[in-house]
Formats: C-alpha cells, sequence, structure tokens
C-alpha cells in the first residue's frame, strides 16, 4: 500500500471529519503510518497537512509520519521504511526474509529495494537499487510490499554465508514456502546477480536434507555436511515411526534424542518401544532399516 488507491479517492471526496475518519483508515491499513505525497493525495492542502502534523503526525523519516504515536510495531517501521522510499519500494534482503519468517534480521538499517537512480540516503534505511525487477517478484505479505520468497533467497544470497543461506532454504521448505520452479524462473531471469551462483549451490546441496524441524536437526545435517557424509532424509516414515535421520540404502536410522523433548516417563519410554521396534525390522528379512 504504498500509493494512495480507492480509499484515498473517497477520502478526496470527503470533507472535515469524514476526511480524517478516512485519513485514519489509511493509516490503519498501513500499519500506523503514512507518507505526505499520500496526504497531498487525499486532498490535504500543504497548510492543512502542517495543523495535522502539529497535533497527530509525528515524523518518522523524511515525509512520513507516525500517526497519533511513535509507538510502531516492527512492521510499522518496516511500513515506514517502505514508503519513504517512494511509490514501488518494497522491503527486502534480511528484513524481508525475517517477514517471510525465514530469519531473524540483526542488522541495525531496514533493507528496502527501489527501482531507480537516486542516491539519498534515509537515516536507518539501507536501499539496495537494481536496474530493474519483475513484476514476480513483488508481493505484499501482511499488508507490507515486500520481494517474492524466490527474489527474497536470491538477495540474501548476496548477503549471507552460506551456512545461514543454507538455513534460510531449509527454513523455507519446513514452512512449505518453497517453490523451486519460480525459483528456477527467477534464476534463469537473474544472470549476473552475485546471488545465483551461492543460491544455486544452496539449493544443491540443501535438497536431500530438507525437512529439519529443530535446531538439532539443522545442527545434525551441518554435522554430516561438514563430515563429508551424505545427507540423510530427515523426518521419515519407518515401522509405523517417524524417524528423525534416514540412509536408506545403508539401512540406517539415527534418533536425535534431547533433554528438551525426551525428559517426561513417557517419552522414553515411547524411545524404547521405537527401538526395540526398529531394531526387529534390522533383522527381518526384508531388510528395514537398522536403528543406530
Amino acid at each position: 500500500m504504498t500509493d494512495v488507491g480507492p480509499l484515498s479517492a473517497a477520502i478526496r471526496r470527503e470533507e472535515g471529519p469524514d476526511r480524517e475518519r478516512r485519513l485514519a483508515e489509511l493509516a490503519t491499513c498501513q500499519r500506523g503510518v503514512i507518507a505526505y505525497r499520500q496526504l497531498a493525495s487525499l486532498g490535504f492542502a500543504a497548510g492543512a497537512i502542517q495543523r495535522v502534523r502539529a497535533g497527530r503526525l509525528k515524523p518518522l523519516h523524511k515525509g512520513v509520519y507516525a500517526v497519533g504515536h511513535r509507538s510502531l510495531t516492527l512492521h510499522g517501521h518496516w511500513m515506514a521504511a517502505v514508503l519513504a522510499c517512494g511509490p514501488g519500494a518494497m522491503l527486502s534482503h534480511r528484513d524481508a526474509a525475517e517477514l517471510w519468517g525465514l530469519r531473524e534480521s540483526a542488522a541495525a538499517a531496514i533493507d528496502v529495494t527501489a527501482i531507480g537512480r537516486s542516491r539519498h540516503s534515509q537515516p536507518g534505511i539501507r536501499v539496495h537499487r537494481p536496474r530493474s525487477l519483475h513484476p514476480e517478484d513483488r508481493t505484499i505479505r501482511d499488508g507490507i510490499p515486500v520481494t517474492s520468497l524466490a527474489r527474497t533467497l536470491l538477495d540474501l544470497a548476496e548477503v549471507l554465508n552460506p551456512r545461514q543461506l543454507d538455513h534460510a532454504v531449509e527454513e523455507a521448505e519446513r514452512r512449505r514456502l518453497l517453490d523451486l520452479r519460480a525459483i528456477e524462473r527467477l534464476l534463469r531471469r537473474s544472470r549476473g546477480h552475485r546471488g545465483v551462483r551461492p543460491l544455486r549451490k544452496a539449493l544443491a546441496g540443501q535438497l536431500p536434507g530438507l525437512g529439519a524441524r529443530s535446531e538439532l536437526e539443522r545442527r545434525f545435517v551441518d554435522l554430516c555436511r561438514d563430515g563429508g557424509l551424505p545427507l540423510p532424509a530427515l523426518n521419515t516414515s519407518v515401522e509405523r515411526f517417524t524417524v528423525d535421520a534416514l540412509w536408506p540404502k545403508e539401512r540406517l536410522v539415527v534418533e536425535l534424542d534431547s533433554y528438551a523433548f525426551h525428559r517426561t516417563r513417557k517419552a522414553f519410554e515411547g524411545d524404547r518401544e521405537r527401538d526395540a521396534v526398529l531394531q526387529l525390522a534390522a533383522t527381518a528379512s526384508c531388510g528395514s532399516p537398522t536403528d543406530s
């Protein structure tokens, strides 16, 4: 919602209290923030904007205000950063990854992608300016313009180390967000982008091990990779049990028991039952996997 639309057109037709009410509705849709250009488009003259600003608008960035107060959620700060970078801007890179639920951003500045040649900076915002962006690379999530999941992963491949990128890909798959066809289309049209090679490598290396449900499982996959071992299939069904890690050809199962998930008597007894069933299966003529 970086640009005004039908709601703002309705506001232009209203006067007085009704216009104020609809202004508030627009700000609510935008997580409590609004841009100067939107106020002007809504029919507020410069003098009226100054009067409203004196009473209700709190500056956040140049031309962007919190309506009523400065106490914003993280989503509000993201929306303010997007509005500050002009029409067509969107959250990207580390902050887009957090909005998608892939990983938290520890960066001090908010990442925003905006098409154009302007080099004007905004305090607290890191602006990325690609020469162009395909329509498929844009979307809206939780009301905030943001790069698509595929584009977010490509951008992350520029700024994360390989292990961090691997974990982001794993999390995208765990959340059922990963669309390999969309990623492949993006990679084909992104020749020259520095993230293409590391993202392809991450996808090739991670696909056998996708499906990690916990940090312990992610660490186990890292351990296998560091040791030069083939990556297992994770959380696979064997003999009516879901096992943590499976190498089908080797008939090998590894269970990752931690105190956090196995500290009750019921969990302990369930683990022992599982181990017994898998051990029996290992000796059966059907050749089922063996437990480690």
